[in-house]
């Protein structure tokens, strides 16, 4: 019997059998959706997070409290030093920033911030935002070192910074809920940030969202205004970003900078930071790692639905070979030798498995995209996987029916047209 044939009799076969195989086929599909949309939206995440981190300049770093990342903290390593217990969560002081600034010397472009509110409202006329508007306190360096630019307006003057000026500059957000995405109209405009009256000078160009949320619900001001206006930066850790002029010098610059720091917390040479130092790029690398986390969830997810789908498939076989024993029977009397029933078998159990791969794969790729959308990183097909996903379903079918294909293959053909 050609290979054809065969292929053309499983079809008919399963075609004959829509309801078990259908159940099959969309039980071994779920696996492989859940497999492939996952790893599509991973995909897509990281695309977006390489997009944002990038443009922060593969020469700065920061010096936060705790070692940030997009999904929390941790504490800083001890590396055998003793903590402090006194010092350990001593969060970054506005005293502590502003002697940074005065007692680093190295050649790079330094500036201070600290999160004034995390849900503040912001008012123009009868308009309003909702109340999960961030502000920041920053100085005139907060843009660039955080890899934002301009669309329309100016940034702040050193001037206006020290003489705490109420200016401040808005993320793309806030020009559509209050201006209806018209920057021209925003500039020189006054608002209200929770009852406090700013001018608008600048706009920031739109960076989108990650993982959802969005880059542009922010306001800038001038951290002196910032701390005059809102409690709340009092309360609050403050971050250091540093940039260094020449990338080769990004480990010098580094080091530098700790030293300084150190005395500054007033730390003793045998305790451990008590703050911590991070390049731009290792930001999205953590974020990276962590996304690696819900690649592994995703595997185990599809592998714990396939191993279901497979005893369902070698379930499905063995009740055909039950079925079809007299039919087993008369092909054998009539030539059929045991490869060509073996081969039967097992052409139909990697038929219904491909048939789960194809529409699983289509889903996942469909739902996956649906993040692409949000996150606005274009069509993503992660085809290593689609190849894994139809690979690992070849194998599924085979392994499922290779033990019904041994048992159709080993029947005796007289007593197989002998049973009822």
């Amino acid at each position: 019997m050609r290979f054809s044939e065969v292929l053309k009799y499983a079809w008919k076969v399963i075609n004959s059998t829509r309801i078990k195989t259908g159940i099959t086929v969309a039980i071994i599909a779920l696996g492989i959706m859940a497999l492939i949309g996952i790893i599509t939206a991973i995909t897509a995440m990281k695309s977006k997070f390489t997009e944002s981190f990038s443009s922060m300049g593969a020469g700065g770093f920061t010096i936060t409290y705790r070692s940030q990342s997009l999904f929390g903290s941790r504490p800083p390593s001890t590396d055998g030093k003793q903590t402090r217990k006194s010092s350990s969560l001593k969060y970054i002081s506005y005293s502590d920033a502003e002697a940074f600034r005065k007692l680093y010397q190295f050649p790079a472009i330094t500036g201070i911030s600290v999160v004034a509110a995390r849900s503040a409202i912001a008012g123009f006329g009868n308009k309003k935002t909702n109340p999960n508007v961030i502000v920041f306190g920053a100085d005139e360096n907060y843009v660039p070192l955080n890899g934002y630019s301009l669309t329309t307006g100016r940034n702040f003057t050193a001037q206006e910074i020290m003489n705490a000026t109420p200016v401040c500059i808005i993320g793309y957000d806030i020009v559509t809920a209050l201006y209806n995405g018209n920057s021209n109209a925003a500039i020189q405009s006054r608002i209200k940030i929770n009852n406090k009256t700013y001018q608008v000078v600048g706009v920031l160009k739109s960076r989108g969202a990650t993982l959802g949320f969005s880059m542009d619900n922010l306001i800038i001001s001038g951290y002196k205004s910032a701390r005059n206006n809102f409690p709340q930066a009092a309360a609050n850790s403050w971050s250091i970003g540093i940039l260094s002029r020449n990338i080769t010098q990004l480990s010098p610059a580094m080091a530098e900078a700790g030293i300084v720091f150190r005395a500054i917390r007033k730390l003793q040479v045998t305790e451990t930071d008590n703050f911590t130092i991070n390049k731009n790029d290792s930001l999205a690398e953590k974020a990276l790692n962590t996304l690696g986390f819900l690649t592994i969830s995703a595997m185990v997810i599809g592998i714990i639905t396939l191993v279901g789908a497979a005893i369902g498939l070698m379930n499905i076989m063995l009740v055909a070979v039950s079925e079809r024993t007299r039919e087993i029977g008369l092909a054998k009397a009539i030539g059929a030798t045991n490869k060509n029933i073996q081969n039967q078998f097992l052409a139909e159990s990697v038929i219904i498995s491909l048939l789960g791969a194809a529409l699983g794969i289509i889903l996942g790729v469909l739902v996956g995209n649906i993040f692409s959308l949000i996150l606005k990183t274009g069509f993503v097909v992660p085809w290593l996987w689609v190849v894994l996903g139809v690979v690992i379903c070849f194998s599924v079918g085979l392994a499922a029916g290779l033990y019904p294909a041994l048992k159709a293959r080993s029947l005796n053909p007289i007593a197989a047209l002998r049973f009822e």
